[in-house]
């Protein structure tokens, strides 16, 4: 009637039939990676799961994936969130933009320093976040109830606390009043790092910043806690989690910690 012969048709139904069984054994693989990294995106989850999907002898492209994640609803959907945490309408000092052509060669050459905002059940708190800009591995963090330069300058010192490398460092910001503050900039002074700051007011201008906060808000910190230290908690484990686990594609699919410790990206 519909002019296909009942091998055909029988065929069809145990090509479907081996697909849905398939794509179950993907749901399955796919949810234990999403424990860990709850959003993570389509082409870096294929990366991470390539391997045991060939030792399952489960043939799937990249694009098949995207297939397979779309029937089951567990492609990742866009967030969207603002809150400005930077004034720049200030009488101090703002220093020239150092950062205009990146030429990177090693990690330790340039850090790259934010603040946003973040919540718990609490109210609103603030999140302070120095990236090394060639490994793109956060190097230092501080979780606050305000935006005081001291709250600040504790993740910059974290971050030159672990340094490896012996390079000149440059520390590139907005112009945001706790950075251009007096107490930050003489921790700067102190441990022989120059400023760097935006030319003005497009965030562009600190782009990666801008982005690794993206990433911890839209991939990480997707539960509301009840209070400050459980939230503390959470960032702790979520930084962990981006510097070890997630791939990145500006990286060769390599982890920033793996790229930071190498010293060089590898092909």
């Amino acid at each position: 009637m519909f002019g296909l012969s009942r091998q055909a048709y029988y065929q069809a139904k145990t090509r479907d039939e081996k697909r849905y069984e398939q794509w179950q054994r993907i749901e399955s693989i796919v949810l234990d990676i999403r424990r860990k990294l709850p959003r993570l995106g389509t082409r870096k989850l294929y990366h991470h799961i390539k391997d045991t999907l060939e030792s399952l002898d489960i043939k799937i492209g990249r694009d098949g994936l995207f297939s397979c994640l779309r029937s089951l609803g567990l492609l990742v959907k866009p967030t969207k969130s603002y809150i400005k945490t930077t004034y720049s309408k200030h009488w101090m000092k703002k220093h020239p933009n150092l950062y205009v052509e990146p030429n990177l060669t090693q990690p330790e050459q340039v850090f790259v320093s934010d603040i946003t905002y973040v919540e718990s059940e609490q109210g609103i708190h603030y999140l302070s976040l120095v990236t090394d800009a060639y490994s793109r591995k956060i190097v230092g963090h501080k979780l606050s109830h305000d935006m005081k330069a001291d709250n600040m300058v504790q993740a910059f010192e974290q971050s030159v606390k672990g340094k490896d490398y012996k390079n000149q460092l440059i520390h590139h910001s907005d112009r945001g009043s706790q950075y251009c503050s007096e107490r930050y900039q003489s921790s700067l002074r102190k441990h022989g790092v120059r400023p760097s700051m935006t030319d003005g007011y497009d965030c562009y201008q600190n782009a990666l910043a801008e982005r690794v906060n993206g990433i911890l808000k839209q991939e990480f910190l997707l539960y509301k806690c009840k209070t400050f230290n459980e939230l503390k908690i959470l960032i702790d484990e979520s930084v962990r989690l981006y510097n070890e686990y997630r791939p990145h594609l500006s990286l060769g699919m390599k982890t920033p910690e793996e790229v930071h410790k190498k010293g060089q990206l590898l092909t």
